[in-house]
């Protein structure tokens, strides 16, 4: 595996939402320009569609197979697109990297099951991507989730052995706390220096991208993606005090999305920011997530308006 593997997927990636009509059907007009909008910010790399922010969990198969030929359709070769396969039986995931593929996703990101926060080891979480990718044989990237996800989080000795699997190319790093976040980064290096190690805690991108990340997939770079974007470019030409400066606008919205209990309604705060910003007619969920309260989109709103933007 070389370093040319991983430079190329380095970068900045929005991961996008999924605009509902009232009636639960995918608002695929609203959608197409969702995805335009995000993938041709200058600076931004590609895609994470059909991600946790894309409701993956919510979606059908064939509802994701057209997501991803939307993307496609709307972005052709201008980003690079990554589809997330989330599935609690490895045979399905299969379908769904092959769908990815078939739909010309340029890589996919295996999302461990959520059963797993009950128990997993290192022989289900290989089996489970050496299925998922045994027909496709797509690059991969791999989702190290929250330190608080229970066993959905891989162990250092899991992590290890799914870094070198064949066609891993990047993980996204959502562990949600920095010191999490440098052990991992440095356990790659040593065993995977290919692997792309991207920073994917909203609340803590500036901190980790000092410490170190090949890039990012995140939801924020679906909402401000010029913050996003030109935060990284702060961090890696060392300007720390513009930086910060970024990090003050966008740290309060990252609270307001991802620190504001219950978290599971953290994508009906995504959606209802991009309501108030005139970009989705609709803030619509499926059951049984349901309106925000008055009082959060409220909150929405003063973040939106420190972070600097408006409809």
């Amino acid at each position: 595996m070389t370093s040319k593997r991983q430079n190329s997927f380095n970068g900045i990636y929005a991961a996008t939402l999924c605009p509902l009509l009232d009636d639960g059907r995918i608002d695929e007009v609203t959608l197409a320009k969702h995805l335009e909008a995000c993938a041709f910010v200058p600076g931004m790399k590609g895609l994470l569609i059909n991600g946790h922010a894309g409701e993956n969990f919510m979606l059908s198969r064939q509802e994701k197979r057209r997501v991803s030929d939307i993307a496609r359709e709307v972005c052709r070769s201008h980003a690079t697109i990554v589809c997330g396969v989330n599935a609690e039986d490895s045979r399905e995931a299969q379908c769904h990297v092959d769908d990815a593929k078939a739909a010309g996703a340029d890589a996919v990101l295996v999302f461990p099951p959520f059963s797993w926060a009950l128990s997993q080891d290192s022989r289900m979480a290989i089996t489970h991507h050496e299925i998922a990718n045994a027909r496709a044989q797509m690059p991969v990237m791999l989702y190290q989730a929250g330190v608080n996800a229970g066993s959905m989080a891989y162990s250092p000795q899991v992590l290890e052995q799914l870094a070198q699997l064949p066609h891993v190319v990047g993980i996204k790093e959502g562990s949600w706390e920095t010191a999490a976040f440098e052990a991992h980064r440095l356990l790659v290096r040593r065993v995977a220096p290919h692997v792309a190690m991207m920073a994917s805690g909203d609340e803590h991108l500036f901190t980790c991208m000092v410490v170190g990340s090949d890039g990012s997939l995140v939801s924020l770079a679906a909402i401000v993606p010029e913050l996003i974007i030109a935060l990284e470019a702060a961090v890696k030409r060392k300007d720390l005090d513009e930086a910060r400066r970024l990090n003050s606008k966008v740290y309060p919205l990252a609270k307001a999305i991802y620190g504001t209990a219950p978290g599971g309604y953290a994508n009906a705060r995504l959606k209802t920011c991009l309501k108030l910003l005139g970009r989705f007619p609709s803030d619509a969920m499926r059951p049984p997530i349901g309106p925000l309260p008055k009082e959060e989109i409220a909150a929405l709103e003063r973040a939106l308006s420190e972070a600097g933007v408006h409809a």
